[in-house]
């Protein structure tokens, strides 16, 4: 199957659910996203910033890019002009940087939390408790230009489905928590849930995922 093909047929498996699809396309040539985007798939997630700042430069700008991998905080600036999301806050710092280089192209930055959710110790991510700490801190109070939109998890890379779930399903309690107890910050839109990888996308559609990252299921294996 070519990756058209591959696109339209986890868009079906995607039907019905409230998952959109991110077409993860770190390390692949400029030609194979060029594919995806004729395949209308539009959302693309990097996990390095160079290498998104260079596929942005030359690809169409109605291409909406996240930042799905471990960020650095000197990195930001590099991509604050045009990132859509970024997946992967795991501290106030890096808050504090995407906030500050956000202002300066005068933006607001729509930011996930990353949540620690996975049986492993390989895994960056916040524990429940620090990302409260975040959204009580005066700091992240004050803040102007970036937007909390919601969290995002890993799964523990095993072949046990039901441990998977079980994970995913921890990770959208605690969604649903978030969103009763800081419903009044201008600065919080509790909407996005990003869990679900190629191997487990549709376990995470069904436990409530609204952005699922595919790569080698669309791209085939690096």
């Amino acid at each position: 199957m070519n990756i058209a093909e591959n696109i339209d047929k986890i868009k079906a498996e995607l039907a019905g659910t409230s998952a959109r699809l991110i077409a993860v396309t770190k390390t692949k040539p400029l030609e194979d996203l060029q594919a995806a985007y004729d395949a209308n798939c539009t959302i693309f997630g990097e996990n390095k910033v160079q290498e998104m700042v260079q596929k942005w430069e030359v690809l169409p700008k109605d291409i909406e890019w996240h930042l799905i991998g471990h960020l650095q905080s000197n990195k930001v600036k590099y991509m604050a002009e045009f990132v859509a999301m970024i997946h992967s806050v795991d501290s106030l710092k890096l808050l504090q940087e995407i906030d500050k280089q956000a202002s300066k192209h005068n933006r607001v930055i729509d930011c996930l939390l990353q949540i620690y959710i996975a049986q492993e110790e390989t895994k960056f991510g916040l524990s429940e408790d620090e990302a409260r700490e975040i959204l009580d801190s005066e700091e992240f109070k004050a803040m102007k230009n970036i937007r909390i939109v919601g969290v995002m998890g890993m799964a523990t890379n095993t072949d046990d489905q039901e441990q998977i779930r079980l994970e995913f399903r921890s990770l959208k309690t605690f969604f649903e928590t978030l969103k009763s107890e800081y419903s009044a910050n201008e600065n919080l839109q509790f909407r996005e849930i990003s869990m679900g990888m190629s191997g487990d996308f549709m376990i995470a559609a069904e436990e409530g995922s609204t952005l699922v990252r595919v790569g080698s299921a669309i791209f085939g294996s690096r």
